[in-house]
């Protein structure tokens, strides 16, 4: 005969057994799910800061370049030339620059490493210039040295925005030996003045490879003002690091359809 009593007991205590590793399976189950949901958030974070920086700072070099021609940009077969240009170990993108005065050509550069900045200016560059029977002017600088400078100064090659088209474009190097750059370079001191120069947009601090020597590519809104900025101010600062200086004033205007079809940082 069964005993009901003990069957009901035993039963009941089977049930509660049952319930308790369910809840104990249940709790297991919501702690994994919690533990992935975070390691994904995590990772995800991790990614995003990664991206992030990727897209704010992915390039390790500028180069600077002009031809000693003097012709008029519309008459320079710059679609030809982008077209190999884009082709190029590295390339990331170029500001097209035409002389205001003596209508040189030129452009600024930006390369994924200095080995491929490197092979750009002495494999890929001469033929250019010997293409047109010119001689010509290459110079290649450290973007990672300049970095910090360039990012007080609203440079359009890291993370600056600017509300306007630029008018024109100033480059200076200073023949002074700054290494390294952020503790022999005076950016901390000169930035602030550099800031209200009349018609400023923004400024790429650079520091030669090799050399060292520091110096810039300025967006301007207007040629007055980048010249005005070239030719009255920019001397007395070279004065006060008792160097020689190298100045060049470009316009923005006429080359900007030729910046555009490089992805210039200028025209976004």
């Amino acid at each position: 005969m069964i005993n009901k009593t003990s069957f009901s007991s035993k039963h009941d205590s089977e049930a509660y057994s049952r319930r308790k590793a369910l809840k104990r399976i249940g709790m297991t189950a919501v702690a994994i799910i919690s533990t992935s949901l975070l390691l994904i958030n995590s990772a995800s974070a991790s990614d995003e800061v990664t991206q992030t920086g990727d897209t704010i700072m992915k390039h390790k070099a500028y180069i600077y370049t002009e031809l000693q021609i003097s012709v008029p940009f519309k008459d320079v077969p710059w679609q030809a030339i982008n077209g190999r240009i884009k082709a190029q170990p590295g390339f990331i993108n170029k500001t097209w620059l035409a002389g205001t005065t003596n209508n040189s050509a030129g452009g600024f550069y930006v390369f994924d490493s200095i080995e491929n900045a490197q092979k750009f200016v002495t494999n890929y560059f001469p033929d250019e210039a010997k293409g047109f029977s010119v001689a010509q002017t290459t110079r290649i600088f450290d973007a990672v040295a300049t970095e910090e400078a360039s990012r007080d100064m609203n440079s359009m090659h890291i993370d600056g925005k600017i509300n306007q088209k630029p008018g024109a474009f100033v480059y200076t190097e200073v023949q002074v030996h700054a290494s390294p750059f952020n503790e022999a370079a005076p950016w901390r001191q000169l930035n602030p003045t550099l800031k209200k120069q009349p018609g400023l947009l923004g400024k790429t601090w650079l520091s030669g490879l090799h050399t060292a020597t520091p110096g810039g590519l300025y967006a301007f809104d207007t040629v007055e003002n980048a010249q005005k900025f070239a030719i009255e101010y920019f001397p007395t600062e070279a004065q006060k690091l008792n160097a020689a200086f190298y100045t060049r004033v470009f316009d923005a205007n006429v080359t900007e359809a030729a910046s555009r079809d490089m992805n210039s940082p200028f025209y976004k």
